[in-house]
């Protein structure tokens, strides 16, 4: 028998799934608002949302073990990965003006 609701991270991560421009937005407001532990969930919930760890580890051409560990709650991903990992996810790093918001 299913389950009646949700949980809020099941909700978000098949959110992620479905929309790349909510993905990108959910992401963006977590790297204007968060810290470091939450860019790493973040990017777990994307990671799941994008076909999982070792899915991605393949698009990125990263080792998955190495990615694992980036994801981890104390990953501190090198921007050379942290690129691939969006690129795999088809999202792209970018800077805009403070006054652009």
């Amino acid at each position: 028998m299913s389950k009646p609701y949700r949980d809020h991270v099941q909700a978000t991560v098949e959110g992620l799934k479905k929309d790349p421009t909510f993905a990108a937005e959910y992401l963006n407001t977590v790297l204007e608002d968060g810290d470091q532990a939450e860019l790493m969930l973040a990017l777990r919930r994307l990671a799941s949302a994008f076909g999982g760890i070792a899915h991605l580890a393949e698009e990125a051409e990263l080792n998955a073990t190495s990615l694992y560990r980036m994801l981890s709650p104390q990953g501190n991903p090198e921007l050379k990965s942290l690129r691939a990992l969006l690129d795999a996810m088809g999202m792209r790093l970018a800077v805009q003006p403070k006054d652009a918001a």
